[in-house]
């Protein structure tokens, strides 16, 4: 069986770059060093590598240019090629343990125009593969065909290659019932066309058209999809009524009525546009430009030198590509590869034995995966924050569980659609207006809470607050499990849940851990968010609550209970209490590997470890790190987060009855997916 897989189109317009995003997917949570062939470029760097050296730290290849290939093959060198190729690639492939080759572009630039195509590329392609030793994964296109057409095209394309390993045949923007059987029981994979992916986005639309900028080019108006074009050459009453969603308005940069229209129709949202594209090379007059600042959203205005009819026909064709700067369209593609292609099939029918090693990657899409399995519902206090609404976008293209965003439904709303962002089936609740929930956890809660004076008044009006609203939907089984703290302190977040959740009965404190997600290792880091300083039983309980979440996730527990001290080398009373939690743990949990006191060195390297603890079982190998307080944990998670490069995913609560976990303020959009994820896992278990 092959290692390395061939993604090749059969004719242009394939979409290839999206399955080679897909299949690095895939090979990327099997094996740590992944690399990407081209076997020709058009230009440095070439945007498919780049996007999957970026998104995966592949290491990376090619071949020669396009114009040195035409010339060795149009002067019958076709061997001479062959071997500058292979020269290149063996190069790369001896330090990776498999390789994505992408395929030649059937005589189409980067903006989508032809080019001279290279002679016969269909068995140029074929041709490499079986040189460089590759299974074949061919796309076919599947725009403009019927469901007829298309399986035709899928069973030429098998007999085409089928001289040569053969992982699956896919047929890109098809209709998804696709059927189609090939022997051998090779697969076959129909992924359906997702407006989202192939629409452009502004910037790509400016940038084909070397437009001039006016207004509103921010980065995230920029990354607005243009689905459609409308020229705008009708009266006001009659463009406002035929205005849609994700349109890219043409029009001439005197009609000061209609560019006024279609930003304030944007604004009240009637629409949600892509932009403006002012035509005719007229500069709108500076009146208009001004009264359009004062509505204050982020909306693109460029102007052309074309004419309208120019301007739209230049348009037609043009397609978003994939780049890495671009996440939401990265999201949108993997999304619909991982909802139509069977990654265990694929991953099966090459030779790859999955790595020992758990890069932050893999850690990450395991996380994704065990969401998915089994889908929950979580809930999101932060419903009109930017960071939210991107990540909450990418978990439901993703497919990765539920969601319901609290705040002003209006103010979400309005500022999804200044992102240009499809929230699809998210919830959004307003607990302020949404009194029969708010009557009845104001009752339940003044229950819960009688025993402090509680009333029902006091209750009512402190159930408008988004973080006891989202930790009752949670206590009442309303949702599953809720995350919040991207714009709220810790406190905010834990304190309803302490109040309203609880612990479980067999845990005396809640804590926290961190998954620190080091290049090839995953550590647990706990407790560096709640507890400022735990004596020797709650530091037990820490270790083993840490010991349990980790196994739940995959990471082995060997617990290093941690002190400026090693075994019996120091004295005093933080040692102390140290070596009594350690005894602590090692009394309740006699099945637990634990070591401690014990220095972070020793805990994590062998080399130190062989000197001061040498008969440890857990010297040198830790997997679990229990700081002594509050204050060691948080600077440790945050220099080690910062300097090494770790991707730290956390704070994520253990202990309670059902899962809340908190954000840091400074989370990305990548850090909410990913506590998202952890959260939608802990209430699976």
């Amino acid at each position: 069986m092959a290692r390395n897989v061939y993604v090749t189109s059969l004719e242009p317009g394939g979409g290839k770059s999206a399955i080679a995003l897909g299949v690095a997917e895939v090979l990327s949570r099997r094996v740590r060093r992944l690399g990407v062939f081209r076997p020709f470029v058009r230009v440095e760097p070439d945007p498919v590598v780049e996007l999957l050296r970026r998104r995966y730290g592949m290491r990376h290849g090619r071949g020669p240019g396009y114009e040195r290939a035409a010339q060795l093959l149009g002067g019958g060198r076709r061997d001479e090629l062959m071997g500058e190729v292979l020269e290149a690639f063996h190069a790369l492939e001896r330090d990776c343990d498999a390789v994505i080759i992408v395929g030649t572009d059937y005589g189409h630039d980067l903006a989508g125009h032809d080019e001279p195509a290279l002679p016969d590329e269909l068995s140029l392609n074929l041709r490499l593969a079986a040189e460089l030793g590759a299974a074949v994964l061919p796309v076919v296109r599947g725009d403009g065909r019927s469901a007829s057409e298309v399986a035709d095209a899928v069973r030429a394309a098998y007999y085409a290659c089928e001289e040569l390993p053969v992982l699956a045949v896919l047929a890109n923007r098809a209709d998804a019932d696709l059927r189609v059987s090939l022997p051998a029981g090779v697969p076959v994979y129909a992924i359906p066309r997702l407006a989202a992916i192939a629409a452009p986005t502004m910037a790509e639309v400016a940038s084909a058209l070397q437009a001039t900028p006016v207004h509103g080019t921010t980065e995230a108006a920029m990354s607005r999809d243009v689905v459609d074009a409308m020229v705008g050459a009708a009266s006001v009453p009659t463009f406002l009524e035929n205005l849609r969603d994700n349109t890219l308005v043409v029009t001439p940069g005197d009609r000061a009525d209609l560019i006024v229209a279609a930003v304030a129709a944007h604004h009240a949202g009637q629409a949600s546009i892509a932009g403006i594209l002012l035509t005719l090379g007229i500069e709108p007059d500076p009146r208009v430009v001004a009264l359009v600042s004062r509505f204050k959203v982020e909306l693109p205005i460029f102007m052309v030198r074309l004419d309208s009819y120019d301007t739209v026909a230049a348009l037609t064709g043009l397609e978003g590509r994939l780049r890495p700067d671009n996440p939401r369209k990265v999201m949108a593609a993997l999304g619909l590869f991982e909802s139509h292609v069977d990654f265990t099939e694929l991953a099966a029918r090459l030779d790859l034995a999955r790595s020992d090693r758990v890069t932050p990657l893999m850690f990450e899409y395991e996380l994704i995966e065990r969401a998915r399995a089994d889908r929950r519902h979580v809930v999101l206090p932060e419903g009109d924050e930017e960071r939210i609404l991107r990540a909450a976008e990418s978990l439901t293209r993703r497919g990765v569980c539920d969601l319901t965003l609290l705040g002003d439904v209006d103010k979400i709303e309005q500022r999804a659609r200044e992102l240009g962002l499809d929230l699809g089936s998210v919830r959004v609740v307003d607990p302020v207006h949404a009194d029969r929930w708010r009557r009845e956890f104001a009752t339940e809660y003044t229950k819960l809470r009688a025993h402090k004076g509680m009333t029902q008044e006091l209750a009512h009006d402190l159930m408008s607050d988004v973080n006891y609203f989202g930790t009752m939907m949670v206590h009442t089984g309303r949702a599953d499990a809720m995350v919040s703290g991207a714009v709220h302190p810790t406190a905010d977040t834990i304190r309803p849940a302490f109040e309203i959740i609880k612990t479980t009965p067999e845990v005396k404190v809640a804590s926290s851990i961190f998954f620190m997600c080091l290049p090839d290792h995953v550590l647990v880091y706990g407790d560096c968010a709640i507890n400022p300083d735990p004596n020797p039983e709650q530091l037990a309980d820490i270790a083993i609550s840490s010991a349990e979440t980790a196994a739940r996730f995959g990471v082995e527990p060997r617990i290093a209970m941690l002190s400026y001290s090693t075994g019996v080398s120091g004295h005093g009373a933080d040692v102390d209490k140290v070596a009594m939690a350690t005894k602590i743990v090692q009394e309740r949990r006699p099945d637990l590997p634990v070591e401690g006191p014990i220095q972070y060195d020793a805990a994590v390297d062998l080399t130190v470890a062989a000197t001061k603890l040498p008969d440890s079982a857990v010297a040198g190998r830790a997997t679990i790190l229990i700081f002594p307080d509050l204050n060691t944990g948080n600077n440790t998670y945050k220099a080690v987060q910062r300097s090494a490069g770790a991707v730290a995913i956390g704070p994520v609560m253990q202990g309670l009855r059902k899962p809340v976990n908190d954000l840091s303020r400074g989370a990305t959009v990548r850090d909410i997916i990913s506590t998202v994820a952890i959260t939608a896992i802990q209430s699976q278990l």
